[in-house]
């Protein structure tokens, strides 16, 4: 049986375009928001991403912390995530979904349990930021047992050698980071060379799905239309914080720029 993220990839290559994946912090700024934003958001989405509410992250920019913060204020547990994830799944929209976190959670809770819960809950895929090749190997076998896809992670930096070991043992999709920063910070590249970065990965195995992520806005999104997939996190976690300051609705607000983003691409 195919994974549900396979299948979202190929529509996105069937309609000319790429798979558009958003990224939010499962329990910002409470659980109920939170869960009505991804149903609302998911109409227009090929894929979903869920973060896990981390107080040290090493890879998330202010954005991110920010909602992270306001998670983990209003009582967010890992229990809490995967009962969430239930909810979202039973939803009509409910699109293929993504947990994104940090090892030591995963390990604190026991990384048997936690694949379990997640196959038990729904989830498709998860990436773990701060668990990377080789050390990952055994990892990614246990998702592989439970037929959840371990996204890895490649960035600016890896070497071309690096980059076939990490496509060969990969699972279908892998998250290419856009450039050395953390989350939502300004393009320090200009869009040119991320596609040509994106092409070289491409070159090497033209059958991974490649996902770009970090820094991904409005203003950028179309100019990287020619890639498989694209993630927009920050830009979202954003509108959620500017929503919430200013006393407006952040369903209403999150789903106009979703909106938008996508008719960027199509």
């Amino acid at each position: 049986m195919k994974n549900p993220i396979d299948i979202a990839f190929k529509k996105a290559q069937k309609e000319e375009r790429p798979a558009l994946i958003s990224y939010t912090v499962c329990g910002d700024n409470n659980k109920k928001t939170s869960l009505n934003i991804l149903k609302n958001i998911s109409k227009n989405l090929d894929i979903v991403e869920w973060g896990i509410a981390h107080n040290c992250p090493t890879a998330d920019g202010k954005e991110i912390q920010n909602s992270s913060y306001r998670a983990l204020t209003n009582g967010i547990k890992i229990k809490d995530v995967f009962e969430m994830v239930k909810k979202y799944k039973k939803d009509k929209f409910s699109k293929p979904l993504i947990l994104m976190g940090y090892y030591q959670m995963i390990y604190n809770y026991g990384e048997e349990r936690f694949v379990k819960k997640c196959k038990e809950a729904g989830v498709n895929g998860l990436i773990v930021v701060d668990l990377s090749y080789p050390d990952n190997k055994k990892f990614a076998r246990l998702c592989k047992k439970n037929s959840i896809y371990f996204v890895q992670l490649i960035a600016p930096t890896t070497s071309k050698q690096r980059i076939k070991d990490i496509l060969k043992i990969s699972d279908p999709m892998v998250y290419m980071i856009s450039m050395i920063s953390t989350t939502g910070s300004a393009l320090k590249v200009t869009t040119k060379k991320i596609m040509q970065n994106y092409k070289i990965i491409k070159k090497i195995n033209p059958k991974k799905k490649i996902a770009i992520g970090f820094g991904i806005t409005e203003k950028t999104i179309r100019e990287l239309k020619s890639a498989d997939g694209i993630v927009v996190g920050s830009t979202i976690c954003k509108e959620i914080t500017r929503s919430l300051k200013s006393r407006q609705n952040p369903v209403t607000n999150v789903v106009k720029l979703v909106k938008k983003l996508k008719n960027k691409i199509v």
